[in-house]
Order: C-alpha cells, then structure tokens, then sequence
C-alpha cells in the first residue's frame, strides 16, 4: 500500500513537471518511463538489484546510468531518475509508469478496456464494437480483446474501474443463486 502511495506521488511530479514543458515533453516522459519500467520488468535480476538494500545506492545509481545512456532520455527524465535512486526508489518504477499512464490517459481524455470473449473475434468485429463502444463513451477508447473459454459464452467488458459482466457464466450463476433461494 505504502509503495503505491509512493509511486502516485512520484508519477503526479514527473507528469506536472511534463505539464510545465508541453505535451511533447509530456509524451515523452511517458515514453522514456515506459522503455525503463519494461527493461525492469522483463529483466526480473534488475528489479532485485534496485530493491536490494545491500547494494549501495552509488551502486544502484552506475547501474540506472548506464541503463539510460543505451536509450536517449532527455535531462529531466535523467535527473528524475537520479532522484529515484537518491531515495531509494528505483524499485517503483513501474508503479511509477502505471498510475503516469492513468494520469496521461485522463489528461488525453483516453479510456483503457478490455472485452474479454469466449471465442476470438474477427477484425471486422472488434472494430465495430471499438467504434460502437467510443461512440456510447463518447471518448476515445483503447481496448484490448482477449479470450476465456471459460465464460463459456458473451461478454466481459472492463472499462476504467466498471466492468459489465454480460456472460454465460455469470447468467448461469445468477440462475443458480435464484434456484437455491427459491425464487
């Protein structure tokens, strides 16, 4: 809990501090966080050398630099980086990266979903149900399709913090709450 606490803060700094440069700069704060929380995450070694409180942090700090020296990162970043590592916050960062994108989202006015099915949908499909659902928002909508076989049949649509289950599962559970009450 405390760390997500940590990481939110972290990530409103870095994203006025892109607010102040313009929305280039904001972008690409956003795109710098996520090339350094994706080489965190896929290199699991990474994450145990920032969390690791025997490392020295001049030590954690050689590691971020020559991390960031194989990418272009721009000054702030860089310093936003050091300051991490002055803090002993490293190990956030993709905390940091995640509530960045919320905030970076909501500043676009862009909404993330994801419309799980029991079948893949066509293209075509998908399409339609990206405009529709846009449409019905009326903002722009990112939304990611996945499959589940065992929602057996329908829906489960997950849109910011809503989620509509219009499944055969959760239809058949309701049948079963209702038969076991009597109704």
């Amino acid at each position: 809990m405390t760390g997500n606490i940590i990481a939110r803060r972290y990530a409103r700094a870095l994203f006025s501090l892109g607010k102040k440069a313009g929305s280039e700069e904001l972008k690409a704060f956003g795109k710098e966080l996520d090339a350094l929380a994706g080489v965190i995450k896929s290199t699991p070694e990474l994450g145990k050398i920032f969390r690791n409180p025997i490392i020295s942090i001049d030590e954690k700090k050689a590691v971020l630099a020559s991390l960031l020296d194989k990418g272009q990162v721009s000054a702030i970043f860089r310093n936003f980086c050091n300051l991490l590592a002055d803090k002993d916050r490293l190990s956030t960062i993709p905390e940091i990266q995640a509530f960045y994108n919320v905030l970076l989202d909501a500043d676009q006015g862009v909404v993330r979903g994801e419309l799980i099915t029991a079948i893949k949908l066509p293209k075509a499909k998908c399409d339609k149900v990206k405009s529709q659902l846009e449409k019905q928002a009326g903002q722009k909508l990112f939304l990611s399709f996945s499959t589940d076989k065992s929602i057996l049949g329908g829906v489960v649509l997950k849109v910011g913090d809503k989620v509509l289950d219009a499944s055969l599962r959760a239809q058949l559970g309701i049948l079963k709450e209702n038969i076991k009450r009597g109704e």
